[in-house]
Order: C-alpha cells, then structure tokens, then sequence
C-alpha cells in the first residue's frame, strides 16, 4: 500500500477526547486535533413542505425577479446611458439593453417524445453524450415575451438553457436582437477572507464507490485509517492534526441500482449481496465520525431522492454512523462555514449537465461560468432534475464564496479566481475517490489546496 504527496506543516495543541495516534503505537506521538468554528447554511436547500402540483416556469420567474435588479445595477455601472427595455417595448434601430433568462436552442437535444420514435436520433446512434452542434441557436425570455439572439456579442456554445443575462444590442425589423456585448451577475460580493494564526483544514473527498469491484474497499480503508491518524510517521500526523473536518460530496455507492432491484425477503442471501455496499460505508462512515466531524451529502448513485436539492440520506442506511455527534447529514447542495471560511459545493451533477450541453471541454471553466452566471444549477429544471419551487430559487449564488467545489469529477482541478472587488474564491474540482485515490485538503488561512492521493494496490513498486 502507498500513500503519496503527504506533507505539512507542524501541528498544534489538542485533547485527548480528539486523540491522533501514531502508526507504531507510540504514546509519545499522541496529538490533539485542532477544533473549529462550523455554521451550516443549507436552510434554503432544506425541503419542509413537499408539493409537486407547481409548474416549472414559476421557478424560472424567481430567478428572474430574483436576479434581474442585480443585473439591473450592472447594466448602469457598465453601460452608463443605455436604457434597459422590455422586449415587448423594444424600439427599432436604437441600442438598449434586455434583461432576461436565456433558452438554448438544440437540435441534438434529447426529448421524452424520442422514446416513441422509431428513428433513435443521432446522440444513439454515434455513442455522444453530449449535445451540442453548430446550429444551436439562443433564445432571451422576459416577463413579457422571447426573442432570438444573434450577432457576434455573443455565442451560443458556452451558454446553457436556464442563464439570466443583460444583453445589449439593437431590435432589427425581423424581430431579431443584434447582440453588440452581453453583461451576467458576475461575482457576488464576498465577505473577507478571517485573518487566521495557523494552518488548519478541510478535507472534502468524493465518489467512494462502495461496492465497486475494483477494491476501492481497501483504498477507503486506507482514507479512513489516515484521517483517522493511524497511518504513517511524525510529519503526516501533524498535518492530519489540523484537519478540522471532511466533507464527502456524494457517491458513497457505486451504484443504486442493485438496492433498487433488491430480490423479496424470500431471497434473504441475494438481498444481504445487495445491502452489503451500504453496511461497508456505514462501518467506514463510523470509524471517521468517530476521529472527527463529517459532512455526508448525497449523489446521483446514492439512495436519496434524485431531484436536487438533495435531501439528507436518511439516518436507517446508517445505524453506526449517525450515533456519533460528530456525523452530519447534509444537504445536495451544501452551504457552509467553517471558522468563517465559506463553502459552497455539490456533488457534482450540476457540472456534468453544463458538460452535456456547452461547448466547454474544461471543468473548470464550467464552475467559474456557474460563478459568473450567478447561479450554482442554471440547467435545473430544464436538463437537470430539480423540485418545482414556488417562490424562490435557492440555487442563486447571493454572496460569493471562498471555496466553490464540485464532487465526482474525472480528474482532480483547482484554480485561485480573483475578482474586482477583492473577492478570492477558490475553484475546486474533486474527483472520483473510487478511479483516482485522491483526497483533497484545503487550508481555511491561505486557501490553498494539496491533494493526496491513495494507493491500495498490492505492487512490489510500491
């Protein structure tokens, strides 16, 4: 077994009740975990009242008006003099600027009628899972009415269905605004980043593939034996000392799939084959809840509900895990503090529905467009599966965060972004524990990332 790219700096002071032991036994290595500040912000994500007789056009209404005088305010820093106008009252041949909420038009786009048509459609037919082609079009929609976009102010490629933009341009005859530059929430303002004495961090982690094949048990017992503190030499138990908290952005399961389709009561030996995966996370879950505070949000191949927000994983799947204090049940998205540092992430759904329908090949660039879109799931509910709110929109991103991260992406990723204003967020994509080995931590003092990676193979190399 290997574990690579360990190094950190001294630790500090710590408690017995939070003990990190040394590998060899040592008494004299005993260290105290240091201990932080958490506020959970997932209110918002947090579905009270479950009502599915809404449509879905009065959540694109919220996030218009909730958005529209954010953009309204820019359009007059930006473009001082142009007049801001509803489509419906759009003057011929005089520049303004429209405020409103874009549809991407696709002819590659999958449709619920293609299940009844005999001719399967191109994306079957070459394997493609992404949809995009050179003849999607966009569409801008207000209060009033829609309107197509053209000129070369703006390009439909990187765009998706579901962005709220300012455009600025001019109404031609035909009906067709003339796109001359176009204006999005950009970044939000941010509150400053704590003026922190010493090191401490976060370690978020994802796609742990429980019941995979691979042998991803084995490099999850590995991850858990070194969060935990009993892995390696004096120099990682103090860095280990100052992880504060780990955040598992969803795919704790391979797969839902064989819980789902779980034979009867009647076949006792194959139900047992197909609950195992969830009785190992819960094993592994109460080992880590036991050393420190854990944060478990759900995944697209865990067994919640799959419209977002996702709801915490319910406290039966883990008997073990949920007696400890220290285990937390969190939402998809999840939203917090951690001694003032603000997160903001997923578990990586939004990201890889902007990936089916943009031109971007970068991940990225997709969370810094999510950032400057000002809205962490712009696809929802048009691609994306989401609840229909009435009467708010809880994926507008109101104020900018110090680390913005995605889960269950194919490689590891992380960018510094700076903003006018001062605002430093840093951009984190987290990849697939189960494919890469790789836990990432993130210093809360300077935001700066270290990713470690794990190595449960059995090779003579090692």
């Amino acid at each position: 077994m290997a574990m690579k790219g360990l190094e950190g700096p001294p630790g500090g002071d710590m408690t017995m009740d939070d003990m990190v032991l040394g590998a060899d036994g040592d008494e004299n290595m005993c260290l105290q975990r240091a201990s932080a500040s958490y506020i959970c912000k997932d209110d918002r994500f947090r579905l009270q009242k479950k009502s599915y007789d809404n449509q879905y056009a009065q959540l694109y209404y919220c996030r218009l008006q909730r958005m529209q005088p954010g953009l309204r305010k820019r359009v007059e820093r930006e473009w001082p003099g142009v007049r801001v106008s509803k489509i419906l009252e759009l003057p011929e041949n005089q520049e303004v600027a429209v405020v409103g909420t874009v549809y991407k038009e696709m002819k590659l786009k999958p449709s619920i009628l293609s299940e009844y048509n005999k001719d399967r459609g191109i994306e079957t037919l070459t394997g493609h899972t992404a949809f995009v082609s050179d003849d999607d079009s966009l569409v801008l929609e207000d209060e009033s009415a829609r309107m197509a976009l053209r000129g070369p102010g703006i390009a439909a490629g990187p765009l998706v269905t579901g962005v709220v933009a300012a455009v600025r341009g001019v109404s031609s005859a035909n009906g067709d605004f003339q796109v001359k530059d176009v204006l999005y929430a950009g970044l939000q303002p941010q509150q400053p980043l704590p003026d922190a004495p010493e090191d401490k961090y976060v370690a978020l982690v994802s796609g742990l593939g429980m019941g995979d094949q691979g042998g991803e048990t084995a490099s999850v017992a590995l991850l858990v034996d070194y969060l935990a503190g009993l892995l390696g030499g004096a120099k990682e138990h103090e860095q280990v000392a100052k992880i504060v908290r780990t955040v598992i952005a969803g795919g704790l399961l391979r797969s839902v799939e064989p819980i789902l389709q779980a034979p009867s009561m009647a076949k006792q030996r194959q139900q047992a084959a197909a609950l195992a995966p969830i009785k190992e996370m819960d094993l592994a879950l109460t080992q880590l809840a036991g050393a420190m505070d854990v944060d478990v949000m759900a995944g697209s191949t865990d067994p919640a509900n799959h419209a977002l927000p996702q709801q915490p994983l319910h406290s039966c799947l883990l008997p073990g895990a949920v007696s400890f204090p220290t285990f937390h049940r969190v939402t998809n998205p999840h939203d917090f503090e951690v001694d003032s540092v603000a997160f903001l992430g997923t578990s990586g759904q939004n990201i890889e529905d902007i990936d089916r329908y943009s031109t971007d090949e970068d991940r990225l660039e997709m969370l810094e467009h999510v950032l400057q879109w000002g809205h962490l799931a712009p696809t929802a509910p048009d691609t994306l599966t989401a609840y229909s709110f009435s009467d708010k929109d809880p994926f507008v991103i109101e104020s900018a965060p110090h680390v913005l991260f995605a889960g269950n992406q194919p490689a590891f990723a992380s960018k510094l972004l700076e903003g006018r204003e001062g605002q430093k967020v840093r951009l984190l994509c987290v990849p697939r524990f189960s494919s890469t080995g790789i836990l990432v931590l993130v210093n809360l003092r300077t935001l700066n990332v270290q990713p470690i990676t794990f190595d449960a193979r059995l090779d003579s190399s090692n």
